[in-house]
């Protein structure tokens, strides 16, 4: 039995991911009709349809089905061979890196530190997002590492391994101390600055409340903390950020510390894909000590 065409099989597997041949035709730079008469050619060794009609568009077959996921495990595991030969050859490493568009910029970068530390060759591309669209970009080969604050499950995410490398304190800051009420009482005094609910420290922040059976009025939800200290001073607010901005806040005397919430904690995940594990800038995020960045200051 002849063995199969890989061509073949590979504009298939483009025809699949695009939903239509005329897509695929775009991304691979060829004509609709030399895909078509290459999938044609492919049916026929393979005995059978592969797609069927679906509005404008195609839809696998039962046996396309099939055939589509054995040849996604084939060219996946192919890029993944020609990522780690890439790397390992070029002189000047690009390492494209997501990050959580929640974490506090300020660690973040402490963090990026140990990928260029001792090494020019290392030049950094990073992208910010959403910790579900970068596990999506991660998976398609479009990323190679994600700073995030939840790490990922590896028996759901095969392929894919994170690392828990520190975590830091959070506080409620705002512009002039309050009077009367203790902490956390006197949260629900002024109006309420909070992480977006879509991070996992706003979700933590939300049941710490209502754990606490606070009637707060939450005013805005913000993932930048920079914006939410502005926000917070033109209103008057309460707002919430990492106990290690006090190193920064501290120096703006309108600023002050009304409390902290030490058993809620901002964390920090590294998120890659197996085929990254040799790395060398991956080694050493996942190596270094970090306790000195996580570290909370003295109260």
């Amino acid at each position: 039995m002849p063995h199969i065409n890989y061509n073949h099989l590979y504009y298939f597997w483009h025809v699949c991911k695009e939903g239509s041949v005329v897509g695929a035709a775009e991304v691979l730079y060829l004509t609709p009709q030399t895909i078509t008469g290459q999938i044609k050619l492919l049916e026929e060794r393979l005995q059978g349809k592969l797609f069927k009609r679906k509005g404008r568009g195609l839809e696998p077959s039962e046996l396309g089905q099939l055939v589509f996921r054995y040849a996604d495990r084939m060219f996946t595991l192919s890029q993944e061979m020609l990522d780690i030969v890439n790397y390992r050859k070029e002189s000047h490493l690009l390492f494209d890196v997501g990050v959580a568009d929640a974490l506090s910029k300020r660690l973040v970068s402490g963090v990026l530190d140990a990928a260029v530390e001792e090494d020019s060759q290392i030049r950094l591309r990073c992208f910010e997002s959403t910790h579900e669209l970068l596990l999506e970009q991660l998976s398609q080969h479009k990323l190679d590492m994600i700073l995030s604050d939840c790490p990922v499950d590896s028996s759901q995410q095969e392929g894919l391994f994170s690392v828990k490398i520190g975590e830091c304190g959070v506080s409620f800051w705002s512009q002039a101390p309050l009077p009367g009420k203790p902490f956390p009482a006197c949260l629900e005094e002024r109006s309420l600055l909070i992480p977006g609910r879509r991070s996992m420290l706003g979700r933590k922040l939300l049941n710490w409340i209502n754990a606490q059976d606070l009637k707060v009025q939450i005013l805005g939800e913000f993932d930048d903390a920079a914006l939410m200290k502005a926000f917070g001073a033109a209103h008057n607010a309460i707002f919430v950020a990492p106990t290690l901005y006090a190193y920064d806040f501290y120096r703006d005397e309108e600023i002050v510390e009304i409390g902290r919430m030490d058993n809620v904690m901002e964390e920090y995940h590294v998120i890659f894909a197996e085929r990254m594990i040799q790395h060398p800038a991956v080694q050493r995020i996942c190596n270094r000590d970090y306790s000195a960045l996580f570290a909370n200051p003295i109260r």
